[in-house]
C-alpha cells in the first residue's frame, strides 16, 4: 500500500465519528498533489443537501482531530464541499439513484477499444455497470472502473 492510500486509510478512520456527530456522509475523499501543493479533499453530503455551515464545521471538527493525530507527514491543504451536480458513484446506493441518468465512467483499460464512457447508466449489478451509448450497451466491470460520476449537462 503505497503513503497516500495509508493516509486516506487512516483518515477514514478517524473520520467516522464526525461524520456521525455532524450527521453527514462521506461521498469521496482524495489526498493528491495539485499545482498549489497537497490537497485532503472531502466531499459530503445529507438528506436535503448539505449547506456552507455544514462544511465549515466538519472542516473545524476534521481539522482538530488531523492536528492532534498528526499522522501525514505532508504539508496539505483541507478542502470541505458538497459532491456537486457531477457527484462521484462509489457506493451502491450512488448507483442506484443515478439508474435512467447520464454518467461518465473512465477505466482501467479499454473496452471494446475505449477508456472514456459517457451514456445512460441502464443497469448493474455487484460485478459490472451497463451503460447505453448510441442505442448501444456496455457492460463495463466494476473491477475496471477508475471513476464514475453523473454527468449533469446544461
Amino acid at each position: 500500500m503505497n503513503l497516500v492510500n495509508k493516509i486516506l486509510e487512516e483518515v477514514k478512520k478517524i473520520v467516522d465519528p464526525i461524520l456521525i456527530q455532524e450527521r453527514v456522509e462521506l461521498v469521496d475523499i482524495e489526498f493528491k498533489r495539485e499545482k498549489k501543493g497537497w490537497v485532503l479533499r472531502f466531499f459530503i453530503d445529507k438528506e436535503g443537501g448539505v449547506n456552507i455551515d455544514d462544511c465549515v464545521n466538519f472542516s473545524h471538527e476534521v481539522s482538530h482531530l488531523l492536528d492532534i493525530e498528526d499522522f501525514i507527514p505532508l504539508p496539505y491543504t483541507l478542502e470541505v464541499s458538497s459532491p456537486g451536480l457531477n457527484r462521484p458513484l462509489k457506493k451502491e446506493k450512488d448507483f442506484l439513484s443515478a439508474l435512467g441518468k447520464k454518467i461518465k465512467v473512465k477505466t482501467i483499460s479499454p473496452i471494446k477499444g475505449r477508456r472514456n464512457f459517457k451514456g445512460i447508466l441502464k443497469d448493474f449489478n455487484d460485478k459490472s455497470l451497463f451503460i447505453e451509448i448510441d442505442n448501444e450497451i456496455f457492460t463495463i466491470p466494476f473491477s475496471s472502473v477508475t471513476k464514475a460520476n453523473l454527468l449533469y449537462e446544461f
